[in-house]
C-alpha cells in the first residue's frame, strides 16, 4: 500500500489506521505465527522517526509487547545493552554510555524510552564495522559462525537478481563513483548484515513479536531482511518504508510507503568526492 505525501499528522493518522491494524494487542497462547514488522528509516531525518515512533506507540500502549531489534546495537554489544535496560530509567542514561556506534542518538531516545516504560527488550541486531570490513576481506567466514553461514547457505552464490539489487544500491549508495569491482566485494558484507537481523529476528519471534529499527536498505523487499526470513515468517511480515520526497523507490519496495520532507542537510556526494580524491 503506498502512501502519498501529505502532511506529517494526517501520514500518522493514515499508518495508524492502517498498519498493523491486524495485530492483537497482545499475542494470544494459542496463537503460533508472529507478527514481524521490518520498519526503514532515513537515519537523520527528524519527521521520518516521529512518524514512525507514533505508529509503534499508539500500539504498545493499546497492549502490543513486541521486542525491538535495532541496527544501532552491534551484536557483540547485547550484554551490555541488556544491562543498561536492567539499570537504566531514562533513554539518556541508556544512549549517554560509551557505545563504539555512533548514532544521532537523540533521535531514538523517544523510542529507547518506550522500551524502558513498557519493558520492551532492546536487541542489538547489527554486524559491526569491524566484523563487516573483516568479511570484505575474507569472506563470509571472517566473522560469521559455521551454523550461521550453513543456515543461510551463504557458502552458495547469491542469486543473480538479488546480487545485482545489492551492488546496484552499493554504486548508488557511494554517489556512482564507487568502482564496481569494489562495490562486488562490500556485497558480502551488506548481506551478512541482513542475514544477521533477520537471525535475530528469527530467534526472538520464537517467543514474541519483533520490531525490527534499521535503513530503508535493509528492509526493502527486493533485497533485504526479508529475503533471508523463513517463508513462514515472511508470511507474517510487514515491510514499512519511511522515505523522503525527493528519494527514489516504491511501493514495489514496502508494504506501506511513508514520504517526509527532506530533512537539510549537506550533500553526502560532495563529502564523499573528497574523500576519493585523498
Amino acid at each position: 500500500m503506498a502512501v502519498p505525501t501529505r502532511s506529517l499528522f494526517a501520514l500518522c493518522a493514515v499508518l495508524v489506521a492502517a498498519a498493523c491494524s491486524t495485530l492483537p494487542a497482545t499475542r494470544p497462547a494459542a496463537q503460533v505465527a508472529p507478527t514481524v514488522c521490518l520498519m526503514g528509516e532515513v537515519h537523520d531525518n527528524p519527521q521520518a522517526h516521529r512518524a514512525r515512533y507514533n505508529l509503534i506507540a499508539s500500539k504498545v500502549k493499546t497492549g502490543w509487547r513486541p521486542a525491538i531489534a535495532m541496527e544501532q546495537f552491534d551484536r557483540e554489544h547485547q550484554g551490555l545493552l541488556r544491562t543498561a535496560q536492567d539499570e537504566c530509567k531514562t533513554a539518556a542514561c541508556i544512549t549517554s554510555r560509551p557505545w563504539v556506534e555512533k548514532w544521532q542518538w537523540e533521535l531514538y531516545e523517544p523510542l529507547i524510552q518506550l522500551a524502558l516504560d513498557y519493558q520492551l527488550p532492546l536487541l542489538a541486531a547489527n554486524v559491526s564495522r569491524e566484523d563487516a570490513n573483516r568479511i570484505v576481506k575474507g569472506g563470509y567466514t571472517a566473522a560469521l559462525d559455521p551454523d550461521t553461514i550453513a543456515h543461510y547457505e551463504l557458502n552458495k552464490p547469491l542469486p543473480t537478481a538479488l546480487a545485482e539489487q545489492h551492488r546496484q544500491n552499493i554504486v548508488e549508495g557511494h554517489c556512482n563513483m564507487l568502482p564496481l569491482q569494489v562495490a562486488e566485494k562490500m556485497i558480502p558484507a551488506q548481506v551478512a548484515r541482513d542475514v544477521w537481523m533477520a537471525n535475530v529476528i528469527e530467534q526472538q519471534a520464537e517467543q514474541r513479536d519483533v520490531v525490527l529499527i534499521a535503513g530503508n536498505g535493509h528492509v526493502q523487499k527486493d533485497v533485504g531482511v526479508v529475503h533471508w526470513l523463513p517463508v513462514t515468517l515472511q508470511e507474517t511480515t510487514t515491510v514499512y518504508g519511511f522515505i523522503e520526497n525527493s528519494q527514489a523507490g516504491g511501493s514495489e519496495q514496502f508494504d506501506v510507503l511513508a514520504q517526509v520532507p527532506a530533512h537539510p542537510r549537506e550533500d553526502p556526494c560532495e563529502a564523499f568526492k573528497a574523500m576519493m580524491k585523498k
